[in-house]
Formats: structure tokens, C-alpha cells, sequence
């Protein structure tokens, strides 16, 4: 028994199921505020260029866990410009109910 390869892939399997929470919420909610887009992106650029240490190594259980990081960190990228909300918009919605100019001509 292989006891590193072992450790390596139970590992890998740990630390991509403990972000798919975060995943399925920010596909499901659209809801990306907390995030901070340069974190995003300076991710992607540290994945970039850490995959040439990675793929480096002998195929195992390093590759899948880089490659899921790099996937990850990819679709949080492109969820965050996609779903990011212009200034104006998020000061709108923090507006109050009875503070907000009726598109209908009716207050609330």
C-alpha cells in the first residue's frame, strides 16, 4: 500500500469538497458581493503560474487538485464579472422602500 498516494488522494478529495459549497451557492444565488474580484483574479494568475510547477511533477493526485483549483477559481472569475452589479444599482437597492422613485408613478 502507497500510503502517500493514499494521503494524496483523500486529500484531494477533501479539498475540493470543501469548496463546492461555496460553488453551487455563487451558481445558484448569483450572489458574488463578498467576493473580491482582485483576490479572483490574482488566484487565476497564481494558478497560471504555479501550473508549470505542477504539471512538472509525475501525473497524481497534485494534477487533479490543481486542475479543480484552476477550474474553481476560472468559473468564480467569470461569475464575478458576469453577475457583478453596476455601483448605481447596489446603491439603489440599499435605498429604502418608501425612498425609491416608482418606474409606474406610484410610491410603494
Amino acid at each position: 500500500m502507497n500510503i502517500p498516494l493514499l494521503a494524496g488522494t483523500v486529500s484531494t478529495v477533501l479539498f475540493a469538497a470543501s469548496m463546492l459549497p461555496m460553488l453551487l451557492k455563487a451558481a445558484h444565488t448569483k450572489d458574488l458581493a463578498s467576493y473580491s474580484l482582485g483576490n479572483i483574479a490574482l488566484t487565476n494568475v497564481a494558478n497560471a503560474v504555479h501550473s508549470f510547477y505542477v504539471f512538472d511533477l509525475p501525473a497524481g493526485p497534485v494534477w487533479l487538485l490543481h486542475t479543480f483549483y484552476v477550474v474553481a477559481s476560472a468559473l468564480m472569475l467569470v461569475w464575478c464579472l458576469r453577475y457583478r452589479k453596476a455601483p448605481a444599482v447596489e446603491q439603489e437597492e440599499r435605498k429604502e422602500p418608501w425612498n425609491r422613485i416608482s418606474t409606474t408613478g406610484l410610491t410603494p
